[in-house]
Parts: C-alpha cells; sequence; structure tokens
C-alpha cells in the first residue's frame, strides 16, 4: 500500500496546473475575427481550445502528435522521417496553415524529427504564419509524456494531466532550436515562472 504522504503528494501533483502564457495570449488577443484563419493543433482535440477559436472564421486540423510522439523518434534516417511526418500530420489542404500549437510535444522530439516534422508543417503553412511552444528549459526532468493543455477564458494554459512520472528533459536551448528547426525564426521567447520558455516561431 502507498504511504499516506506519498498518496497525498500524488494526488496534489496530478491535479490540473495552470501557467501564465503571454506570448499565446497575444496571438490570440491579435488575431482577425473577420479573416479566415486556419490552425493546426499538434496535440489531442480539447473542448476547450475548440470552443476559443470558435469565435473565429476558423478551420481546425486535430494532429494528435502527442499521443504517439515516439514513432517519430525511433528511426534518424531523414527519408523515413520525412515519410512519418506526413502521415502523422492531417492530410494536406489547399488553404496554408496560420497558427500551430504544439504545447510541450517538441521536448519529447528528438532532433532529426524535430527538423522532419517542423518542415513537414512549413510546407503547409502560409509564409509568416505562427508556432507556439513551450519548451523545458530550466529543470533537468520532465512529465514522462506531453500534457494535455487547454486556454481558459483568460488565455492562460490549463494541463489536465500532469503526471507524477518523469523523464530526463531535454532542455533544447534557442541555439539548438534554430539548428533543429530550420523552417522556423524565433519571433519571442520568454521565461515562464515554472521555469519553461515559451516561443513563438515564424514559419
Amino acid at each position: 500500500m502507498e504511504p499516506r504522504g506519498a498518496a497525498t503528494a500524488r494526488a496534489e501533483f496530478e491535479k490540473p496546473t495552470t501557467l501564465n502564457a503571454p506570448l499565446f495570449k497575444g496571438v490570440i488577443e491579435k488575431l482577425d475575427p473577420e479573416r479566415r484563419l486556419i490552425v493546426l493543433d499538434l496535440g489531442p482535440a480539447q473542448t476547450q481550445t475548440i470552443a476559443l477559436f470558435g469565435h473565429f472564421r476558423c478551420r481546425m486540423d486535430i494532429a494528435d502528435v502527442a499521443e504517439d510522439f515516439d514513432v517519430l523518434n525511433v528511426d534518424p534516417d531523414p527519408a523515413t522521417l520525412k515519410e512519418r511526418a506526413q502521415v502523422v500530420l492531417p492530410p494536406p489542404q489547399d488553404e496554408p496553415i496560420d497558427l500551430v500549437l504544439c504545447w510541450d510535444l517538441l521536448n519529447y522530439l528528438e532532433p532529426p524529427a524535430l527538423v522532419a516534422l517542423t518542415s513537414a508543417i512549413a510546407e503547409r503553412a502560409r509564409p509568416g504564419a505562427f508556432m507556439h511552444a513551450l519548451i523545458a528549459y530550466s529543470e533537468s526532468s520532465m512529465p514522462v509524456v506531453p500534457g494535455r493543455y487547454v486556454p481558459l477564458e483568460d488565455h492562460r494554459l490549463h494541463n489536465l494531466a500532469p503526471t507524477l512520472e518523469e523523464r530526463p528533459a531535454r532542455r533544447y536551448t534557442p541555439d539548438d532550436l534554430k539548428r533543429h528547426l530550420p523552417k522556423c525564426k524565433i519571433e519571442r521567447a520568454m521565461l515562464l515562472a515554472n521555469g519553461m520558455q515559451e516561443f513563438l516561431f515564424r514559419l
């Protein structure tokens, strides 16, 4: 039986957690409600996210790469990874992508997988499109699987499924991201209170 103190700590840790994400908030507040918007969400379909973008003239494509991210990590061969990246993304559409929501997924991808996935996304994106991501930076460990983030009404981000199990964090630096995301330019970066870095990229 798990000790009472450990069980209490686990219960507290696994409660949903919330963080301020100023760059995410800034992107949402600048969206034009009159303009057609194409959003690619790399996490699971979430009611709150769909409701947020329901206020706009928007099409949302859900990829949920976070559900099976290791499919991109098992083989470093660029040709194989390019094919796999195309498969995990939704079928290409006529309209280019305007905004990509990575949440904390990029932390879980090896460098070759980062190159393949973001390059595949860039091929489908409008030049100048935004990509938002949360990068584990200060801590040496991170949750064993990606979080399940949803936006709140004030545009803070709420992790519905924090976990006690951890794995080593890759702790990608801005220079690492410049190398491994060749189709992306860092627009802004900000250190958050929880030790993660929030990034806004231009594709």
